[in-house]
């Protein structure tokens, strides 16, 4: 059964928040914390949005194939036979066992439970001994497909069959991305770094969206970027935060050697991060899974010109691992605690005109977001 929202529960969560951020409070601090939101983050946004699966390269091959989870639901994508790119639900139309574990290459699609067997299309090859059944038509049974997309070169998974194709919702994103990052297809994944932290996803997106906590948090990275030239931009389903960067004399990481000086950084709705940083030739890929009404789940995939990181990339990942993650999870983290108080529901935005980096605008735009997506479960 989906979750129901009351215009009451809604006129709550979202009282004092205006369309101006100027004039704007944020979105009430229940959303963070109550596990009927959990369910409403699952069904009325992860369950209907873009999430990202892998970069192409991995699905290159006929009977490649990636699994994943979206929130509960088990999914794989592969390449069949004739080059399509195809992606459905894991689950064998027989009795429900998961088809398929990890990455890897298959011929056919046989599940580990009674062997029945499925064509890289998605159709019933075989079922063992069903010659003795009645009425069974093998051709009416097709693993549930799901949609998939190539975007930038990454692949994309949506469990809503009726939305817009992620080129068509995100405007001119893709030009922005290849425009900072044209070696992209040629890039190979060389690292992951991942993290539990105690903290609902949507705290960690909020403090990804803004640079106003950089010069108090992260000193040493406001030394690698020209906080000057900062520059947040909104855009429907996703915002872009582009400054110069690469400054030599910085105490993050050496970037003597860099050929890429800026950092630019995209927020993908709902919960995925594109990046470019400092450095040879790279792309970053970060993702918030929730896990729990207070805990989340980070994956940080690293992309470069080789699968193995140089000393630069290594003191880069370093840096990221060692110094900007742990400060950003103890700000979350602190965030979250202070959210179990009755003294806080919710807070004004910091907003500068200039939409810097200081700014939370990209904060209350994704607020926006959320609370559209809420409505979606609010009774009529």
């Amino acid at each position: 059964m989906k979750t129901v929202l009351s215009q009451a529960e809604y006129a709550e969560i979202s009282k004092g928040f205006d369309p101006d951020p100027f004039n704007s409070w944020s979105i009430n601090t229940r959303c963070y914390q109550d596990p009927a939101y959990l369910k409403l983050d699952q069904e009325q946004i992860f369950h209907r949005s873009w999430q990202f699966l892998c970069h192409e390269s991995k699905l290159a091959e006929a009977g490649s194939f990636v699994t994943s989870s979206i929130q509960g639901q088990s999914i794989f994508a592969t390449r069949d036979h004739n080059g399509e790119l195809r992606a459905f639900y894991n689950v064998c139309k027989h009795r429900g066992h998961e088809l398929l574990s990890g990455e890897g290459r298959k011929k056919l699609i046989v599940c580990p439970y009674h062997a029945w067997c499925y064509n890289l299309d998605g159709s019933l090859k075989a079922a063992r001994r069903s010659e003795v059944l009645k009425n069974f038509d093998k051709s009416t049974i097709n693993l549930e497909p799901i949609r998939i997309e190539i975007f930038c070169h990454m692949v994309f998974v949506n469990l809503d069959m009726d939305t817009a194709p992620l080129a068509t919702q995100s405007g001119n994103l893709a030009n922005e991305i290849m425009s900072y990052a044209p070696d992209l297809p040629k890039l190979k994944h060389a690292h992951r770094l991942t993290y539990n932290i105690k903290a609902n996803w949507k705290s960690i997106v909020d403090n990804f969206l803004e640079c106003y906590h950089c010069p108090v948090a992260h000193r040493d990275f406001c030394t690698l970027v020209d906080m000057e030239t900062y520059r947040v931009k909104t855009h429907g389903i996703y915002s872009s935060h582009i400054a110069k960067a690469g400054t030599t004399n910085n105490n993050a990481y050496d970037v003597g050697n860099a050929t890429v000086t800026d950092h630019a950084v995209w927020y993908l709705w709902p919960n995925t991060t594109l990046m470019r940083y400092p450095g040879r030739g790279n792309f970053m890929v970060w993702r918030f899974v929730p896990t729990g009404p207070e805990t989340t789940y980070e994956e940080f995939d690293f992309f470069f010109e080789t699968d193995t990181p140089n000393d630069d990339e290594i003191e880069a990942i370093k840096f990221i691992d060692d110094v900007l993650q742990p400060e950003d999870i103890g700000l979350v983290e602190s965030v979250q605690r202070g959210m179990q108080t009755p003294a806080f529901n919710r807070g004004r935005y910091l907003v500068d005109p200039e939409e810097s980096g200081l700014s939370e605008h990209a904060v209350h735009h994704f607020h926006g977001l959320v609370l559209e997506a809420y409505r979606g479960a609010c009774k009529t």
